[in-house]
């Protein structure tokens, strides 16, 4: 919240409000074409959500789904009330009677987002009702869930249509809703049609006239205007926003937790209790158990968020920081990096040599520039990973002086049977020689590379990621990358190949994680 933003006075700047964050990945986030995430998926992202991020409330599912959502609901409620935060789960209920209210309360929860339409076009030809009926059968579902012990919040399903095209509807509806013991009133977009101004309209309004409510904003992302519609409906006064990790959710998704947690910080100087530190992590284990991979270009999670490609940005960082901002990746638990490219220059070398504490001189910086430029014109890919070796190529130091060099391999496939590998490998001047049998060439490359190094009683880094890579046009001699990412002593590291045949290429990669650990272990 800026001094220029309307209505923001010097007592709200010095007092920033926090803002409650609900998380629901695993109820509106699992509605994702191809998501589903298992009983234990959930439950780790649950403990996760709440132990380690600090999220307020996590939605984790909606009533009346499957006997399977059932149990993980029970398992969940059951992990939540012996760490006492039970109050912080919440599942999605209807106005069906006592159906979905005595699902919830059986499963051991005590919170019931009840889906109503806040829409008169939703009311009338989706139910089939009048509004008065309709909010007769809201205050029965409220009172019976009273009954059963459980607190209600309320979703306005369609809200966002409804204040364009049936104001008088909504209105009426807050009335009837205000005189209800209701914890949360819940503003969806659910179409995602609202722009920043409408958002900043609606919802000022509403905050105005019901001063006394706790309102919840939930956007999605159809226009890509998630993130802006969360800013303005904090800046008009909501109390509470709704995120998924990664942005999962229907169609084009939700409002993601990592960059709503970013512009409360630094655009609205505001705050909430999540640990920022924390989402890059999550946004990671949502991604392998989601199946989703986070697009590289995505602020904050993705590769790219804190990479500096052009050389005058890393010479700006060298001398004075001069393109840093408050948006750190430390803050998030990450770390800068500078990309190697055809348009690096002598500073992104540079800083790419002090993060691995390798030491130069002005000759080798100009080879390496030199090298770099080269290989970025044929676009090659050029890694920090890879910079030692071609520090070690250009100092006349290459393959031969390696600690392990891959002396032979002979790879056979046969139908019907097992793909089979031998293996002969030089490390560090003694000549090893091993054979395995695996589900796939490269499986059994590395059944029979772990033979070796069991033999040498050296443990391998483990394989977390293999992604291949091919260019575009269909040509079938084309080179093709693969790129694999190892975990080691806690630390995640990548290597990468090139060649026209992806198992060499993963050889070729594997390679260099062999000469990197060897070297580390000296």
């Amino acid at each position: 919240m800026r001094k220029s933003d309307p209505g923001v006075t010097e007592e709200v700047l010095a007092y920033p409000r926090r803002v409650e964050i609900l998380d629901t990945t695993l109820r509106d986030g699992e509605q994702t074409c191809g998501v589903s995430f298992t009983t234990q998926e959930k439950l780790s992202i649950i403990r996760l959500l709440i132990q380690e991020l600090h999220v307020d409330r996590v939605e984790i599912a909606s009533a009346r789904v499957s006997e399977g959502e059932r149990r993980t609901v029970e398992m969940a409620a059951q992990w939540a009330k012996e760490n006492g935060v039970l109050h912080r789960l919440e599942v999605l209920g209807f106005v069906d009677g006592d159906r979905s209210l005595h699902w919830i309360a059986d499963a051991g929860c005590k919170v019931v987002n009840l889906l109503c339409k806040g829409s008169l076009n939703h009311c009338k030809h989706q139910l089939h009702k009048e509004p008065q009926q309709h909010w007769q059968d809201i205050s029965e579902s409220v009172r019976l869930a009273k009954n059963l012990g459980l607190d209600v919040n309320v979703y306005l399903e369609d809200w966002s249509n409804g204040m364009r095209n049936s104001p008088e509807y909504v209105w009426n509806m807050l009335e009837a809703l205000e005189k209800l013991p209701l914890q949360r009133v819940m503003l969806p977009d659910t179409l995602g049609i609202l722009n920043p101004n409408e958002t900043y309209q609606y919802c000022s309004q509403i905050v105005e006239k019901y001063p006394k409510v706790h309102f919840d904003f939930h956007a999605h992302n159809d226009y890509d205007l998630a993130v802006a519609n969360v800013y303005s409906a904090l800046q008009a006064g909501v109390q509470g926003v709704h995120v998924t990790v990664n942005g999962l959710g229907e169609r084009a998704g939700n409002a993601p937790l990592a960059s709503v947690l970013a512009v409360i910080e630094d655009q609205l100087n505001l705050h909430s209790q999540v640990c920022l530190s924390k989402s890059y992590q999550i946004s990671k284990i949502i991604e392998t158990y989601s199946g989703i991979r986070i697009a590289s270009n995505r602020p904050i999670t993705g590769d790219f968020a804190f990479t500096q490609v052009a050389g005058i940005h890393a010479d700006g960082d060298l001398k004075h920081n001069l393109y840093c901002s408050e948006l750190s990746p430390e803050r998030f638990g990450r770390t800068r990096a500078y990309a190697l490219g055809k348009t690096s220059g002598k500073s992104n070398i540079i800083k790419n040599l002090e993060l691995m504490g390798m030491d130069w001189d002005e000759k080798l910086i100009q080879k390496l520039t030199d090298k770099v430029v080269e290989m970025g014109d044929k676009k090659e890919p050029v890694t920090q990973d890879e910079l030692p070796y071609i520090v070690a190529e250009l100092l006349n130091n290459g393959v031969e002086d390696q600690p392990v060099k891959l002396l032979n391999y002979s790879l056979t496939a046969a139908k019907g049977m097992r793909p089979v590998v031998t293996v002969q490998m030089d490390i560090e001047g003694t000549v090893y020689e091993e054979n395995a049998a695996g589900d796939g060439q490269y499986h059994a490359f590395t059944l029979a590379v772990d033979r070796i190094f069991k033999r040498l009683q050296q443990p391998v880094p483990d394989l977390v990621d293999y992604v291949v890579v091919i260019p575009p046009g269909g040509r079938t001699d084309a080179y093709v990358q693969t790129i694999i990412t190892w975990k080691w002593e806690g630390q995640l590291f990548r290597t990468r190949a090139l060649d026209v045949d992806q198992t060499v290429a993963a050889i070729k990669a594997t390679l260099k994680m062999l000469n990197r650990i060897k070297t580390e272990v000296k």
